[in-house]
């Protein structure tokens, strides 16, 4: 590279770093560690799905589908959300299949956001959305979720909003905390939308991952927030395909006509022969999800008292496969260099808090572990983790 290199790095991108979760999975691999970082199963997907992909190839469904969605993929989306939250969705005119959640994300952001418009995000969050932010030169306003029930503050959100605000970003159920938003916490944030004429756009990929009575209520299905709401969502966590990256957008008519149009131009399409599969994976029965609520609970028991033992300080996740720990009752108060020293010498990979909050010392008590990992798995980290930390 020339001297001058740093003429060719666009501004945009000078404070990007590496992803820290990804970072932890390549330590993890590194030092032969449980990898409880980044947020993929070690156990096989569903054996329908595996099937419906191979038959989907042998088929010959190999070339490039519809840009924004096979159709059988569009109207399985459509029946789910009927299915599961009575809402009436046109999968001709506001679904666009896309890349996984990560992609959806994205093309949202860039195809309602002009450069300094402000948007909103509750901290902790999800590392890709700052960065997805600054990609459409937006601002990012933050709204803290404070411990221990990660509850934010109305008075807080309200100072959030501005004439500027062009959109607030809600993942829920949560990354990292697993908070599922109340009806309540739903109704101020609605309210504050329309408010001040901004957008609402969802991440609702951990939707059908909760435990005991909590309950997902997509923010598209209130009736006044239908038209101002862009709901994203994926395969990945609930068929456990992290690797295959098909994920849906679904917005009204008009958003949708953008979406498309960047989305077009980003990936021009997600896997063929995989939609068809993810089209006959959301048709399964009842009992296919019911059986992934109680497995992942026992999963989160297997976790929470596995991270008790060895002295953290948790609260049960309501959704999603995550668990921020508290550090502090174990005599720790650096998350980062505990994690670094974690997967090296207890051999048990976690993400430093830090990541999830754009004040790093603000994430610095806390790290975040995954339970979306064999029984056999989690109760080997249990064990690493028991024995590791009283010896760092």
């Amino acid at each position: 590279m020339p001297e001058n290199a740093d003429r060719f790095r666009a501004a945009r991108t000078a404070a990007f770093t590496e992803s820290v979760i990804r970072e932890m999975t390549r330590l993890a691999l590194q030092h032969g560690a449980v990898n409880l970082a980044q947020g993929f199963p070690d156990f096989p997907a569903p054996e329908e799905l595996k099937l419906a992909a191979a038959r989907a190839i042998a088929d010959d469904r190999n070339q490039y589908a519809v840009t924004w969605g096979a159709e059988p993929l569009r109207r399985a989306i459509a029946a789910s959300y009927q299915r599961f939250y009575g809402m009436q969705v046109d999968p001709d005119a506001e679904i666009t299949v896309v890349c996984g959640s990560t992609e959806g994300m994205i093309a949202s952001l860039l195809a309602t956001t002009n450069p300094e418009d402000e948007v909103i995000l509750f901290e902790p969050f999800y590392e890709n959305y700052g960065p997805d932010a600054d990609l459409c030169s937006a601002r990012r306003r933050y709204v803290p979720l404070h411990p221990p029930d990660w509850s934010f503050d109305l008075a807080e959100l309200r100072a959030a909003f501005s004439p500027r605000t062009r959109a607030i970003i809600l993942n829920n159920p949560h990354n990292p905390t697993g908070k599922v938003f109340t009806a309540d916490e739903l109704m101020q944030i609605s309210g504050l939308c329309l408010e001040f004429d901004a957008l609402c756009i969802t991440d609702e990929i951990y939707e059908h991952i909760l435990y005991g009575d909590a309950m997902h209520v997509p923010m598209a299905a209130l009736p006044w927030m239908r038209d101002r709401t862009i709901t994203v969502s994926s395969a990945s966590k609930t068929y456990s395909v992290t690797g295959w990256r098909v994920g849906w957008v679904v917005a009204p008519p008009q958003i949708t006509a953008s979406i498309r149009k960047v989305h077009d131009f980003l990936t021009v399409g997600a896997p063929a022969p995989l939609q068809y599969a993810v089209a006959e994976a959301l048709a399964l029965p009842d009992a296919y999800f019911n059986d992934l609520k109680s497995s992942y609970s026992e999963r989160r028991r297997i976790l929470l008292q596995a991270l008790e033992k060895a002295g953290l300080a948790c609260r049960p996740p309501e959704g999603a496969y995550y668990v921020m720990a508290d550090i502090r009752p174990a005599g720790f108060h650096d998350g980062d260099a505990l994690c670094r020293r974690m997967v090296e010498h207890a051999r048990v990979a976690a993400v430093p808090g830090s990541s999830f909050f754009h004040e790093k010392a603000d994430g610095a008590p806390w790290i975040r572990f995954c339970f979306c990992k064999k029984y056999e798995t989690l109760e080997e980290a249990g064990r690493l983790l028991y024995e590791g930390l009283r010896n760092l």
